[in-house]
């Protein structure tokens, strides 16, 4: 397991292809001005022991060093002992509606990345609780299982989008009767379900049926509503540019709207509450009231321990690379030459 120190130090490493483009612009320089004062020919006679591509080998080893000497900065942890430990927190699972309604643009920059974004941010304020991932459209596709691995949540978060699903529609009750499925614990007595949705549902009856299922599995059901009531156009795009706006049977343009009265009823029926999505730090500020007002259960977790620094390989290694650059000449190389290894018979006079 691999833990970096200072991601910071990483916007450092625009700096290599700024040098290797001064470089060029410098060799081209150089080239222009020797035409100048001599033609090819007779400034290698002026200068026979100029190599034409020890320059390119000392740039090579001084940006390599300089990436490692980056990577120094930031200072890569390992993990070298994998234990057990004990933890205290609830299960919580996020289902989100990655159905083609979740790309209107009404909430910058448009509903889907608004509701990944309140997932990652509440992510950020959970200490050691355990979470899940659902997506769901026509359909529910379990995307993460319940883990205490944040990093591997955000990383599936991030990959989430409305083509991973063939089945379109929004089926809300798909989503509850799968999210039943993935609480392992049974003694677990905070059992939290965030749906993040526009509220549009295509089954209706359906949901609210297995809202009750649900809760008769101890699940108590938040909804966090993302859109605006007034409603938007759904782009359809390709390669980031709009290339049309989805269109009904009737080839009118189709407008998706917030529905807050069903994600509020659903809420209700859950014994949770509705959420508007809009403030996103108002918003993941009341979760994290929410949750940590709810009884922690003791359940116990495999995570590496021991992290050790391992800066000093890099810097290691970047010390040696800058040495070498430092005792590499631009001249040829004598004993290469005395080689010949193209077997070049010298010039009769």
């Amino acid at each position: 397991m691999i833990q970096l120190d200072e991601k910071i130090y990483f916007y450092l490493l625009a700096v290599i292809p700024v040098v290797a483009i001064v470089f060029v612009l410098l060799q081209i320089w150089k080239k222009r001005t020797q035409n100048q004062f001599a033609d090819t020919g007779l400034f290698k006679k002026l200068v026979p022991n100029k190599s034409r591509f020890k320059a390119t080998l000392k740039l090579l080893l001084f940006l390599t060093g300089l990436a490692f000497l980056i990577m120094g900065l930031v200072n890569p942890k390992m993990g070298t002992k994998l234990e057990t430990v004990k933890r205290e927190g609830v299960d919580i699972v996020f289902a989100v509606d990655v159905s083609k309604s979740m790309l209107a643009e009404d909430i910058a920059p448009n509903r889907l990345e608004k509701a990944k974004r309140l997932v990652s941010e509440i992510v950020n304020q959970l200490a050691s609780d355990r979470i899940g991932i659902i997506a769901y459209a026509g359909q529910a596709y379990p995307q993460l299982p319940i883990t205490t691995d944040y990093g591997a949540a955000k990383m599936f978060l991030q990959s989430m989008n409305t083509d991973m699903l063939t089945s379109q529609g929004t089926a809300i009750d798909q989503a509850l009767d799968l999210a039943a499925t993935y609480y392992d614990d049974e003694e677990q007595t905070n059992r939290v379900l965030f749906i993040i949705s526009d509220g549009e549902d295509h089954s209706a009856n359906a949901t609210l049926e297995a809202v009750e299922r649900t809760v008769e599995e101890g699940i108590r059901i938040y909804t966090i509503g993302v859109g605006k009531p007034k409603g938007a156009p759904i782009p359809i795009k390709r390669n980031g540019v709009v290339e049309r706006l989805k269109k009904d049977s009737q080839g009118e343009v189709v407008i998706t709207k917030l529905n807050e009265s069903v994600l509020t009823d659903i809420a209700e029926e859950g014994n949770g509450e509705y959420i508007d999505g809009a403030n996103t730090d108002a918003a993941v500020a009341y979760i994290k009231e929410q949750l940590l007002q709810m009884d922690k259960k003791e359940f116990e977790a495999k995570q590496f321990a021991e992290f050790k620094d391992q800066f000093q390989w890099f810097l290691g290694a970047a010390l040696l690379l800058f040495f070498l650059d430092i005792f590499v000449l631009d001249k040829k190389t004598t004993w290469l030459r005395r080689l010949n290894l193209f077997n070049d018979s010298p010039k009769r006079q």
